[in-house]
């Protein structure tokens, strides 16, 4: 329930940024638009506050309280929830500066107030969990999240784009129907908690470093990290002793979405929103068992 409220303010948010069927409305404005920026900000903060208290009332209210305490889960899941956290702040943090973008908020104001939009939720989540006797608060969970801002701003001030993306990717595996508790019933759960068929991407693209004529602006190289073999976080549960647990490593290519030459406001939406996701693309997996894999189309 956790994972589905701050997934549905995630989709909130980029919908309400995307909703408009016109192009004038979706084009982001030349100078400060303080009507945009005030509308974005008072919605922005009223979703992530709802989110909370939902979060506080539909999840936190069915585990028992405790006073503030930390864990070191660092590792759990063969950090692939870690990732997870990377991911989700990086996420966050491009919507908040697109968004301010959108209302003529200069760069330097979209990287201090936007892009650090990610952080903030995700660390008022975090607290919750440090009262929480279930979980505690995560300092590995902290810096994943301060990861992501920092992939994000970095790139902002260095480069002022985004070189590189981080993008995710799913597919279903045989591990979820074995552990649903843990490992989600049905597409939608497994999506968010089934670790083994989760895939994190670092999408490079080429022109950005190469400077060069024949390669497609669009064209991004994407170095991934999964994991297999999970059942639970560690491996020494009692009630699964044996799992075979590995880390994977990917190679292939992949698209910026954003770099696709279009006139049409509502496209480079569309086109921000997905490319969110991993575009699937031939395959090279190298992984903890010594194996070399290909495939043809890896999602």
């Amino acid at each position: 329930m956790k994972k589905y409220l701050i997934l549905i303010s995630i989709c909130s948010c980029l919908l309400s940024f995307g909703q408009s069927k016109t192009n004038l409305f979706l084009k982001p404005s030349d100078t400060l638009n303080k009507p945009r920026r005030n509308a974005l900000v008072i919605s922005q903060s009223s979703l992530a506050a709802l989110t909370l208290v939902g979060l506080n009332q539909l999840w936190y209210a069915d585990f028992e309280r405790s006073k503030f305490r930390t864990t070191n889960d660092n590792s759990q899941w063969l950090q692939m929830d870690k990732l997870g956290h990377v991911y989700a702040s990086y996420q966050l943090g491009r919507l908040g500066a697109e968004s301010l973008n959108w209302a003529g908020v200069s760069e330097k104001d979209q990287l201090i107030y936007g892009a650090t939009l990610g952080l903030s939720f995700l660390t008022a989540v975090e607290v919750f969990d440090g009262f929480s006797q279930e979980w505690g608060f995560s300092w590995g969970d902290m810096l994943a999240n301060a990861g992501g801002t920092v992939l994000y701003v970095g790139q902002g001030l260095l480069w002022k784009e985004q070189r590189i993306a981080l993008k995710y990717s799913f597919s279903n595996t045989d591990f979820a129907p074995l552990n649903p508790n843990k490992l989600g019933n049905g597409l939608i759960e497994e999506f968010l908690k089934d670790y083994n068929g989760q895939t994190y991407w670092l999408s490079f693209n080429l022109n950005s470093f190469l400077k060069t004529n024949f390669i497609p602006n669009w064209l991004n190289l994407a170095l991934g990290y999964g994991a297999n073999g999970m059942l639970t976080g560690k491996d020494d549960n009692l009630l699964f002793p044996n799992q075979d647990r590995y880390r994977q490593f990917y190679l292939s290519f992949d698209i910026d979405l954003t770099r696709i030459k279009t006139n049409s406001n509502l496209l480079k939406t569309l086109f921000s929103v997905f490319n969110t996701i991993k575009v699937p693309m031939p395959t090279l997996e190298f992984n903890g068992k010594n194996d070399l894999k290909a495939y043809y189309i890896y999602f």
